[in-house]
């Protein structure tokens, strides 16, 4: 089915450079964008977890004390105290 879509100069000379990269015609560069698009908004749309969310992230980090999440009320009392003691 035909149809006309008016682009700025700087995407029709991407379209062609993306054309001629991956020799396909422009239609084909197009068609093969929607596609993309339209796949990504499908997986856009499904309901995701917040742990599906930072998956990603967990575990990325590397280095600093193992023992951050010990005695953390011990160490909450102790700079709430220093800071009382500090005021005084």
């Amino acid at each position: 089915m035909p149809l006309s879509v008016r682009l700025d100069a700087s995407t029709e000379r991407l379209v062609e450079r993306l054309a001629r990269k991956r020799h396909q015609t422009k239609s084909e560069v197009v068609r093969d964008a929607i596609g993309m698009l339209a796949e990504q908004e499908k997986g856009s749309n499904e309901k995701r977890r917040p742990y599906e969310l930072i998956a990603h992230l967990i575990g990325s980090v590397r280095g600093g004390p193992p023992d951050l999440s010990l005695h953390t009320g011990e160490k909450f009392k102790q700079l709430l105290m220093g800071r009382r003691n500090k005021r005084r």
